[in-house]
């Protein structure tokens, strides 16, 4: 099966480093032109200046996407430049650990600007373009804690689940628009934020570092960590033409760990 995206143009979050900067690169081996956005100028060049390489149109905006003024601003230098937008791959930083007792008001508050309004507030400024087109892909990157709630995760376990239930609303709405919009949900993947939940997995339950990581290798049959390169994968497959009858789904890329999903 070989995967073109020439002619396409995506839009991807939290693209300079981790998940975001896999599925980026993942896009633009498959021809598509990217919009990359985060929070740090210095990384999000480095990560432009790669994608480049590979042959495609690139343009990086320094974005905080829980600010609507900055979610503005990029939708409008993206429009500007492209013209349209046909992929939109939300995905944002992960918000802090812990349990309920811990988490203040505010920490809910920037919990939901981060993990839902940014995905709300980037689809309302670009889902206007793909339905005069009549052609559009949305995929949110959530997490496997929408199907299993993971110990210690209390604000991504509930946000992530809204995410998902607000994208399925949202794709029985614009089905009719030929926009199909789906949901990706990583296992445990080598990325840095990996390492910040094993390093607080690491102080709360008293094990090593490297323990935290082989207990959770041990979680999944295939008895290791994913890569990003491989959710990746799914994402690019779930933006292309292939993927034209699938709608409306949340897809787990675990290793299998899920065993019963709902």
């Amino acid at each position: 099966m070989n995967i073109r995206l020439d002619g396409r143009t995506a839009v991807v979050g939290g693209s300079s480093t981790g998940l975001g900067l896999a599925i980026a690169e993942g896009l633009a081996e498959a021809g598509a032109n990217l919009v990359l956005c985060a929070r740090t100028a210095a990384t999000l060049d480095a990560a432009a200046a790669g994608i480049k390489e590979m042959g495609v149109e690139v343009l990086a905006v320094p974005t905080d996407l829980t600010s609507v003024e900055e979610i503005d601003n990029l939708a409008t230098m993206a429009l500007e430049k492209f013209g349209t937008i046909d992929i939109l791959v939300n995905n944002a930083g992960g918000p802090p650990s812990g349990p309920f007792d811990d988490l203040p008001e505010e920490s809910w508050r920037h919990a939901v600007d981060l993990t839902l309004m940014s995905a709300v507030e980037l689809t309302r400024r670009l889902l206007p373009a793909m339905r005069a087109q009549r052609w559009g892909r949305i995929i949110n990157v959530t997490s496997t804690s929408v199907k299993q709630p993971v110990n210690g995760l209390m604000l991504s376990n509930s946000l992530r689940s809204a995410v998902v239930g607000w994208a399925k609303t949202l794709a029985n709405e614009v089905g009719p628009d030929q926009i199909l919009i789906n949901n990706v949900c990583p296992g445990h993947t080598t990325t840095d934020r990996l390492e910040e939940l094993a390093q607080a997995a690491s102080s709360r339950q008293g094990l090593s570092v490297a323990e935290v990581y082989a207990s959770w290798e041990q979680l999944s049959p295939l008895q290791r960590l994913g890569k990003p390169h491989e959710l990746a994968n799914l994402v690019v497959f779930l933006a292309s033409d292939m993927a034209s009858y699938i709608n409306g789904t949340t897809i787990a890329v675990d290793g299998g760990r899920q065993q019963a999903m709902t």
